[in-house]
């Protein structure tokens, strides 16, 4: 089977997500069997909801597609390393792989932060795949910024 990158989408989304006023961050779910089940941007301001994540939101559309509430064999991509609070869920749906392209330090909770998958309490710990498409990812959250200051 040949590897095919949904980050482009994701990073469609990121794009809509700015255009909105929210923080560039995309997201985009993707079956075993290649199917996009899902894809969503940052609604946080929109619907004052600080939970509505690009992922969360991607994650609750492709469940109710689904039927199911996991995600098993599926593939997260995501602008921009899952916070704690995504990858508790990320974790709850089962999700098989993560592919994301900017590092967040200061409030990722995969490689950085709470690294919630390599604790015990994890139920699941899905593979990591980071850096893609970092350089694209990165310049839509600086631009962002830098407009805003």
């Amino acid at each position: 089977m040949v590897f095919t990158s949904h980050m482009d989408l994701a990073l469609e989304e990121a794009r809509l997500a700015a255009e909105r006023g929210e923080v560039p961050v995309g997201a985009v779910i993707v079956s075993a069997a290649g199917e996009v089940l899902a894809k969503s941007g940052n609604r946080t301001r929109e619907l004052n909801d600080p939970s509505a994540h690009a992922e969360m939101l991607a994650i609750r559309e492709a469940c109710a597609a689904q039927g199911s509430e996991r995600l098993t064999g599926c593939d997260l991509y995501v602008t921009l390393e899952p916070c704690a609070m995504c990858a508790g869920v990320i974790a709850a749906a089962r999700i098989a792989r993560i592919y994301y392209g900017a590092s967040d330090p200061k409030s990722g909770g995969t490689a950085h932060g709470a690294r919630v998958f390599s604790h015990p309490q994890s139920h699941h710990s899905p593979e990591i795949y980071d850096d893609i498409d970092a350089n694209a990812c990165e310049a839509l959250l600086t631009e962002f910024f830098a407009a805003r200051r």
